[in-house]
């Protein structure tokens, strides 16, 4: 039965794409109500997290929201829940029943990556291509996940929200062995669309 819905779903986003996947989606709106008036902790994978003790901090959060693999030093350093996953890239089950995401949060424009159970494990959310080509746009450069996660997060009623993990690149990520030059992000770019959004917004947060 898992292999006739797996082949079913290849099928009908190869045929149908996005208008297909968008009706598996909860509507942007959906996610933006689900915020409103809960605090919100985005946890980045930089490697500097795991030499801290934000935890208990983390976890004291409403929604705890992680990024694409989530890998953890420690409870210590990042805590051990994940409410959100929000994702750039394909995810293993593994991963899946490990985090236990009550939603799931495609963030890209390219949709090649995603499978049935990403979308099927528990609530599915679409990152739009426009919004994400608006962001882009701004940035001159492909967004980080994490950034296009701020990029939600700033037009919530979030009460608020807090970053972790959040080093452009100075430390590498968790999450991979790739330098700053390998990878298309333009952390210059980020660094600055987040200062400038701290800066105007009172509710975010970076913990470094």
């Amino acid at each position: 039965m898992q292999i006739f819905h797996h082949l079913k779903f290849i099928f009908k986003k190869i045929i149908f794409q996005d208008s297909y996947l968008k009706s598996l989606s909860i509507t942007e709106a959906d996610l933006i109500q689900m915020l409103e008036g809960k605090s919100v902790a985005l946890v980045g994978n930089s490697r500097q997290l795991g030499k801290q003790a934000y935890g208990a901090d983390i976890d004291a959060h409403h929604i705890v929201i992680r990024l694409n693999d989530a890998p953890t030093v420690s409870k210590i350093s990042h805590g051990d829940k994940t409410d959100w996953l929000a994702l750039a890239k394909r995810s293993s089950t593994k991963i899946l029943f490990e985090k236990q995401p009550a939603v799931l949060l495609w963030m890209p424009t390219k949709r090649n990556k995603l499978s049935w159970p990403m979308v099927n494990f528990s609530k599915f959310f679409l990152n739009s291509i426009q919004r994400n080509k608006r962001l882009r746009h701004t940035l001159k450069a492909p967004p980080s996940v994490g950034c296009m996660v701020v990029d939600i997060l700033r037009i919530s009623k979030a009460s608020r929200i807090s970053l972790f993990g959040f080093d452009f690149f100075k430390s590498r990520s968790l999450s991979g062995t790739r330098g700053i030059t390998q990878v298309p992000h333009d952390f210059k770019a980020e660094s600055h669309f987040l200062k400038s959004l701290l800066a105007k917004d009172q509710r975010f947060k970076l913990y470094e």
